[in-house]
Formats: C-alpha cells, structure tokens, sequence
C-alpha cells in the first residue's frame, strides 16, 4: 500500500515543487552568471581624458599657427573631433555638429561656450603666485 501512495504521490509532489522552487532558481542562476560575466566597458575614451585632449588642443589652436595649411586644417579638425565627443560624453547639445565649413569657428565658440556653461573648464587651471 505504500508503494501505491508514493506512486501516486510523487508526481504531484514533483510538480508542485517545480511550480514553487523554478522562479527562484531561475534568479539564483541568472545572478550567479551575471556575476560570472566581465564588466561592460565603457564605448569611447573617458570625460577626463576628452577634456585632457581638449587642453593640448586648444593650446596648439591658440598658440602660433602649424606653419602649413594642411597641418592647421588637421589641428581644427581634429579639435573639432573632440569638441564633439566632449559634448556627447557631457550629454549636453553640440551647435557644431552640422555646422557649414564657412562657420565653423563661430559655432566652435559657441560650442566652446555650452560646454564651459555644463561645468567643463576648458583652459587649465593655473597654479602659482600668478593664479592670485
């Protein structure tokens, strides 16, 4: 007789189990191989480093011309480049993206500006008795 109750019982037993414990053991293995999985890296160079960029470049755009044409349209597009990716990694709005060629620097310091006004300095601090 008990041989006939456990055959019976079983079944139902089984499938109870399985409708109560699956839920959770499904997130118990879901967060196992989440923690199995690497960290998402970041896609682009990171904020400090744009704005470090930044810096040299514009120091180079400030300082005496490339003593070609060629090399200075290199520089402007360049710091175009990373003027455009700053704003992006800033999620802030970028009036250079798009701009015609014939205003291009207008909108470069228009972008200059928005990007000073969402809290990046884009000229480096000074240090020294000259910073008083």
């Amino acid at each position: 007789m008990s041989m006939y109750l456990g055959i019976a019982v079983a079944p139902t037993l089984f499938c109870w189990a399985a409708a109560r414990f699956a839920p959770a053991l499904r997130d118990l293995l879901e967060h196992v191989l989440a923690l199995r999985r690497p960290a998402p890296q970041p896609a682009g160079p990171s904020l400090e480093s744009l704005v470090k960029d930044l810096r040299r470049l514009r120091a180079e755009v400030r300082g005496p011309g490339p003593p070609t044409r060629v090399r200075r349209v290199a520089l402007l597009a360049a710091y175009d480049d990373v003027l455009l990716d700053l704003c992006r990694v800033a999620d802030v709005e970028c009036p250079l993206d798009g701009a015609p060629p014939g205003e291009r620097p207008y909108v470069r310091l228009l972008t200059e500006a928005v990007l000073e006004d969402a809290g990046i300095a884009l000229d480096p601090p000074r240090e020294g008795p000259a910073a008083a």
